[in-house]
């Protein structure tokens, strides 16, 4: 990616703010049920951001198979599973 896709900034900023509720959480000695929705919704946060990041680089990858630094297919694919 050239320029910061700001959909992905924008996740990785809800994410990071879930992520301080967690520690908070944790350090308060808050419920168990608590800290864990506050994990599942970092989680689901980060996850959303690599997709995007991975849907971009295809359209990329689509618009110009050759330019440098785009992922081959196999990279491409290896990044999509890591995310699954």
């Amino acid at each position: 990616m050239s320029e910061p896709d700001p959909r992905v900034v924008n996740r990785l900023r809800r994410a990071r703010g879930q992520l301080d509720a967690v520690i908070a959480a944790a350090e308060s000695g808050a419920p168990c049920r608590d800290v864990v929705t506050q994990l599942a919704a970092v989680t689901h946060a980060l996850q959303r951001a690599g997709f995007v990041v991975v849907s971009q680089s295809m359209k990329d990858c689509m618009a110009d198979p050759d330019a440098p630094g785009n992922p081959t297919e196999a990279e491409l694919e290896k990044l999509f599973l890591t995310l699954a």
